[in-house]
């Protein structure tokens, strides 16, 4: 009954007798959990160096978070596209254009957020929303209408083109691969203009830029073929297990080999990094299914479930609670202070003023968004788009 319970959150009926994975809504719940640590540390000036993105190249675990979400992203199209023969029709069309522009339209919102009517010469128009919606809308466009035997060449294609446009439309003189000289920051300047990207590295650059979205259609179609891998599997899934490693190493071994010429880059979603981060997000999805669906250790994940059933609320929630906090201040002699500086430095920091003190306050902020999340996981209320 609760297995059940749990597939009916993801899955229409007509799936349910289809798959019966509980690791998809655990690696989701999972993702969105570290995926709030790591956002909301007490102070950006003591964090532990796993909790904090590569400065440039390279892959720290905090690196791995973003593409596990559109990895099981993926995962979760296989399963919920079913019903609709995994084929573009006018329904299906019109839930992934609803999705993509909902999900597109939160992230600019909470951009905004509180300030609606004010800097829109300033709005920063990409994102971490946005970059989930044109990943599943675009991934969903390639795999709802390409055969199934060419996908897998246009994902290649997608991964070669993307490095040849890094290589080949650098600014001369500068590195390809670098913040200053990349084509992703230039066509962003070209087709945005500078006030309108991130400016978090001391020039306009955002990770999440138009360019760049090409690679990461690919990290979603990986987990489109890993869910399809599932399912061919449904009643052996210890062989489920066996083929997502095998498969995980392969590319996890590929990307590494290529960031030897074609360096793992998170914030320009070099080819490599999603190969690399491909390989592990099947790692862990394998590690998922055996601990949840083969060695039945579903009586401790409950936790991670609570996530995993509104995933996007959880997100969302965590956004405006940050922002409001960020945005209520005052002043105490000549310094402005912010809710959330004063919560940190007055309950966090008398425990432990360094890196310690620090990730309590951003495990007790997701224990509070996991509160609200269980009460709505209680009620069997389920935020869908």
């Amino acid at each position: 009954m609760y297995l059940r319970g749990a597939c009916e959150r993801i899955y229409p009926p007509s799936i349910i007798l289809v798959v019966r994975y509980l690791s998809i809504d655990f690696y989701r719940g999972l993702t969105i959990a570290l995926m709030l640590i790591v956002n909301t540390p007490g102070s950006w000036q003591h964090v532990y160096s796993p909790l904090l993105h590569a400065e440039w190249s390279g892959c720290t675990p905090t690196d791995l978070v973003f593409p596990s979400f559109m990895f099981i992203i993926g995962v979760s199209m296989w399963f919920s596209f079913e019903k609709y023969g995994r084929r573009l029709n006018r329904e299906l069309g019109m839930k992934v254009l609803k999705r993509t522009v909902i999900l597109f339209a939160l992230g600019l919102l909470l951009a905004k957020f509180p300030f609606f009517w004010k800097d829109w010469d300033k709005l920063r128009f990409l994102g971490v929303l946005p970059r989930l919606a044109l990943g599943y809308g675009l991934a969903s466009l390639l795999a709802l209408t390409i055969p199934a035997r060419w996908l897998p060449a246009t994902a290649a294609g997608i991964l070669l083109g993307y490095w040849g446009l890094l290589y080949a439309f650098a600014e001369p003189g500068q590195d390809p691969y670098g913040l200053l000289g990349n084509v992703v920051r230039q066509v962003d300047l070209a087709v945005m203009g500078p006030a309108h990207m991130w400016q978090g590295k001391g020039v306009p650059f955002d990770p999440e830029g138009i360019l760049s979205t090409l690679p990461a259609i690919v990290t979603v179609l990986l987990g489109w073929w890993s869910g399809q891998l599932m399912q061919r599997r449904q009643e052996e899934k210890i062989l489920a297990v066996r083929d997502l490693l095998l498969c995980g190493v392969v590319l996890a071994g590929a990307g590494l080999a290529w960031d030897l010429v074609f360096p793992i880059n998170k914030s320009l979603w070099t080819s490599s990094f999603v190969l690399y981060t491909g390989g592990i997000s099947m790692i862990l999805l394998a590690f998922s299914v055996w601990a949840l669906d083969i060695a039945d250790g579903r009586r401790y994940i409950t936790f991670f479930l609570v996530f995993g059933a509104n995933p996007l609320f959880a997100y969302v929630l965590a956004g405006l609670l940050t922002k409001t906090m960020l945005k209520v201040q005052w002043m105490e002699g000549e310094e402005t202070v912010s809710l959330y500086g004063w919560i940190s430095n007055n309950l966090f920091r008398p425990i432990d003023a360094g890196q310690f003190g620090s990730l309590l306050f951003a495990l007790t902020f997701m224990l509070i968004c996991w509160s609200v999340c269980f009460y709505l996981y209680r009620r069997k209320i389920y935020v869908k788009i």
